[in-house]
Formats: structure tokens, C-alpha cells, sequence
């Protein structure tokens, strides 16, 4: 704010305002805002999270409003006698609706420019601190032993969708909570990254994919493993192989200095060699905190240089329509000369019984 001539900032974010505060809540429909100044913060919340916010919050004035009144009256006190002089307010711009600003212009002046303040959030939480490594590691541990147990669940005639509800429960059972809906994939739809597991029961020679995560205090950790019920056929084992390589040498790669797009490229080559360049259609990972995709992203080309405290995912697939897909992910800890895994079940293609 400071470097950009800026003498306030309305974050409105809950991510942002539960990093920068301390306390975390999913408003929905109602406001909630961090007002920063040069001299003082405020953070407005309904007046349903007052108690809450009040315990949890540091370093903030905390203003509750009450349903039936206009919360814009609190922001416009917070706001108050800040913006007008220099003419620039600072906003997360990815995530300020349009309404919002224009609620905003009305309090700050027609004339208000809007700094973007979102790149530099995201760049504050992309370096973890050792509190926050602590935190995903102690998560990246119960992801690990619910995965596994999740894969000794898998056995033909369970479904997707019943072995992805015992993730949950596996998860609330070790006290944490979801870091996304569980994704459980099994034969053909393994070919589908992102699938929503459904009623399919999973059958002798089907891949299974499970891709899950549990979350400590927010922070939140990411696996996917790949197996096979049966004994794998010798395109499995090829295509398992093949992302193996592609993960561990991305994996490698990965350090302080290097981009992200080298990273990827790093995977991509792997698997381009096996000539399977054409079935792997994402980004080879993402960076890991707060949010399940934050930054960095290890897109290709990117040229994103990655730096030591940084958490990111290294997930290459392929999948081939029709007949299935390989995941293998893992969470890394970017350090000056290389990296180290939070995560660490068993990564071989693992037979599962099938009787």
C-alpha cells in the first residue's frame, strides 16, 4: 500500500482475511471485509461470527453488523476520511464483484482507482512459514494413511461413490476435515481427471484412482495413487511406468531457482517419450496452503521461478478416452537445493486383491 500510494484496502476475500487476521469463515450470502489503514485494521463480520471472530482475529478492530441493517455503513466508518485525499483503494480485483465496487465508489468517490492488491496477497502465501509446513505436514500424514486405507476398501462390487464417502469419514476420524471432495475413479473413468464419483461398482482388472486430502486448521494436503484390482495387464504396467518416471523426474527437478515451466517440462518429457504426450492434457501441479490450487501454478512454459517455503504438487497423468488413466501426486516442500515430500504411502503400482 505504501509503494502504491495507497491509504487503504478492502479485502474481501475469506481466504486473504483468514490469512491476514487469523479468522476463517464461509460468509455466503453475507458481507464480510478487512478494512486495512495506515494506522489500524478493521475486520467486519455478521453479527452471527462476532463471538467467533473475536476469539480468533489478532491484530484487528472486530465490527459486527446484524441482519436487516446495511452492512456498507460499517465499511464506510472504516473507510472513513482514507481514500478521498489520494485517490486509490486497494482490492483483491479477482475477487471484487462488480456491485461491490460500485458500493465502493460511492463511499470512496466516484473517482476512486482501483489498486490491485490480490498478486500480493497470493505471493505472501505462496512461501509458507515453518508453522504453516508444520501444519500441512501433520496433514500430508493422515492423507497418507487414509489413502491407504481408502485402497484397502477396494473390492469389486463397491462403488465409487461409497469408497469416496468412507474417505470422509476416515478423515473426521484422524480430527481433520476434507480438503476437496474426493475424487474415486475406477476402469474407463479413470480417464476423467476431475471425475465425481458415482454409482459404478468397480470390477477385476479395473484401474482405481483415488485422489483426496485432509485438512489441519485450513491447511491443506493433496495425494492421488493409482492401482490396480488384479493383477495389471502390460498396457497398465506401461502406462503405469511411464507417469512414474514423469513424476519422479519432475519431481527432481523441483528446487529454488528453477521455473515452474521447467518442472513440467521435466514430466511432459517423460511421458512425450513414452509417446503418450497427447494424453496428458494438465498442468504437471500447483502450489498447496490455505486452497487446494493456489500459486505457484507449474504450468507449461511458465516462468515462474520457485522459491525456498514454497508448497506444490507434482501430479502427472495420462488418459486415454475409453480405456482408463494413471495419476501419481505428491506434495513438495520447495528448499534451496532440492525438495522433500510431505507425503510418502506407497507408490507402486500395487496389485489389490480381487476376491
Amino acid at each position: 500500500m505504501e509503494s502504491e500510494g495507497a491509504t487503504a484496502a478492502y479485502v474481501s476475500d475469506p481466504v486473504s482475511i483468514g490469512y491476514l487476521s487469523g479468522f476463517s469463515s464461509e460468509p455466503h450470502e453475507r458481507l464480510l471485509a478487512l478494512v486495512v489503514r495506515e494506522r489500524a485494521a478493521v475486520l467486519i463480520v455478521p453479527g452471527l461470527e462476532q463471538e467467533s471472530a473475536a476469539g480468533a482475529a489478532h491484530g484487528v478492530e472486530v465490527h459486527a453488523w446484524q441482519d436487516g441493517s446495511d452492512p456498507w455503513r460499517e465499511v464506510s466508518a472504516a473507510l472513513a476520511g482514507t481514500v478521498k485525499a489520494a485517490g486509490r483503494l486497494a482490492v483483491e480485483k479477482s475477487h471484487l464483484p462488480l456491485a461491490a465496487w460500485e458500493r465502493l465508489q460511492t463511499i470512496a468517490g466516484a473517482d476512486a482507482t482501483p489498486l490491485d492488491l490480490a498478486p500480493t496477497i497470493r505471493a505472501m502465501r505462496a512461501r509458507k512459514t515453518p508453522d504453516e509446513l508444520a501444519l500441512l505436514e501433520r496433514a500430508a500424514g493422515i492423507t497418507d494413511q487414509v489413502t491407504l486405507r481408502a485402497l484397502a476398501m477396494a473390492e469389486p462390487g463397491r462403488s465409487e461413490l461409497e469408497i469416496s464417502t468412507e474417505i470422509g469419514l476416515l478423515v473426521a476420524q484422524a480430527g481433520a476435515r476434507l480438503s476437496f471432495e474426493s475424487i474415486v475413479g475406477s476402469g474407463p473413468n479413470t480417464a476423467l481427471p476431475h471425475l465425481r464419483p458415482g454409482a459404478r461398482q468397480l470390477r477385476v482388472g479395473d484401474l482405481v484412482m483415488v485422489d483426496c486430502g485432509a485438512a489441519l486448521e485450513g491447511y491443506k494436503a493433496d495425494i492421488t495413487r493409482t492401482v490396480v484390482l488384479g493383477e495389471p495387464d502390460q498396457r497398465q504396467l506401461e502406462v503405469f511406468d511411464a507417469v512414474l518416471e514423469a513424476h519422479d523426474a519432475a519431481a527432481s527437478t523441483v528446487r529454488a531457482g528453477v521455473t515452474a515451466g521447467e518442472v513440467d517440462e521435466a514430466a511432459r518429457g517423460v511421458i512425450r517419450a513414452a509417446r503418450l504426450g497427447d494424453f496428458f492434457i494438465h498442468r504437471t501441479g500447483h502450489g498447496l496452503g490455505l486452497e487446494a490450487h493456489e500459486d505457484p501454478s507449474l504450468d507449461p512454459g511458465s516462468a515462474t521461478v520457485l522459491e525456498a517455503g514454497m508448497v506444490v504438487t507434482v501430479e502427472p497423468g495420462v488418459y486415454i478416452p475409453g480405456w482408463g488413466g494413471v495419476r501419481i501426486e505428491d506434495d513438495l516442500v520447495v528448499e534451496e537445493r532440492g525438495s522433500r515430500s510431505l507425503t510418502r504411502a506407497e507408490r507402486r503400482l500395487k496389485p489389490l486383491p480381487a476376491g
